[in-house]
């Protein structure tokens, strides 16, 4: 698949579809929310901030509107699901934390692993019964970082906690919960598809809140020589989002490390391609969230 060419310009026209993007008032989670409402779209700024959020749907032309949701915080997610009405062509689940010093959630799970994976999964499955076309997931690279897996045994890793492998081992849930996600639709003959994508390394404030002041200064300068900027990085996502692409699929740059580039097919680690443990991480995530498939 040739697509060393495409960019937001390319987006086919989305006049009446409806497209949740969570984290959407920054980022790459903005870029893409901006390039959806520019083809036509109605873009719902799903973000944690309303007022942040309503200062970034202003710079938006087209459709948009604004809504809270803290992904931090399973009693949010479980507002914003109960008050949707409608169907949802796209759910961008965008928004993440990375490297963070060690903390919990509203629910008490590790930040990271509770927010970029956790609250999505309970958001995706208590939406699921709108969703008409497509559930994108972003992911990183990090996903691979030191041989990856998930602490079946420590999820929160109470135990032994260290931000960057809280980090790659909520990426790899994020991939897995793809996988099983698909799985899922396609045996119960749905239409809609769960895909991932990752942007590469992009120039934006994620990386500032990293627990290690040495690990932020180092991502701020290598950023300046080896960072796409976002709206480059929201790229794979709108790619994932409106291409015609296999279930579970997974898109990143084409270049340099995948770091940089336009938006392809990629590769994915051996554990983010683990039918088993996808399995096994969408039961344990029923468990901790009390959202089973599909909303139940």
């Amino acid at each position: 698949m040739a697509t060393d060419k495409w960019d937001a310009s390319r987006l086919p026209d989305l006049s009446g579809r409806t497209a949740v993007v969570t984290g959407a008032n920054s980022g790459i989670g903005f870029a893409a929310a901006d390039a959806l409402a520019r083809a036509g779209a109605h873009v719902v700024f799903a973000v944690r901030d309303t007022e942040r959020g309503r200062a970034a749907a202003a710079k938006v032309p087209g459709s948009t509107e604004v809504r809270r949701l803290d992904l931090a915080d399973l009693a949010s997610v479980r507002r914003f699901a109960e008050e949707w009405q409608g169907p949802i062509d796209l759910l961008l689940n965008n928004a993440g934390v990375m490297m963070l010093p060690q903390s919990r959630t509203k629910d008490g799970f590790e930040t990271q692993f509770g927010t970029n994976h956790l609250g999505h999964f309970a958001l995706t499955n208590l939406l699921l019964p709108q969703v008409t076309d497509r559930v994108v997931t972003v992911s990183s690279t990090g996903h691979r970082w030191g041989g990856a897996r998930i602490e079946f045994d420590d999820v929160n890793m109470a135990g032994d906690y260290g931000p960057q492998r809280a980090y790659a081992q909520s990426k790899l849930a994020n991939l897995l919960f793809t996988l099983e996600l698909q799985r899922r639709l396609a045996e119960a003959g749905s239409r809609v598809r769960s895909v991932a994508a990752h942007p590469g390394w992009a120039a934006t404030n994620l990386q500032n809140h990293a627990a290690n002041p040495i690990v932020r200064v180092g991502m701020r300068i290598g950023g300046k020589f080896l960072a796409q900027d976002d709206r480059a990085g929201a790229l794979p996502t709108l790619f994932a989002a409106t291409q015609d692409l296999p279930g579970a699929a997974y898109v990143g740059p084409d270049g340099l490390g995948g770091m940089r580039g336009a938006p392809t097919l990629v590769g994915r680690s051996a554990a983010a391609s683990d039918p088993a443990a996808a399995r096994r991480l969408w039961t344990l995530s029923e468990e901790l969230t009390g959202v089973k498939w599909g909303g139940r």
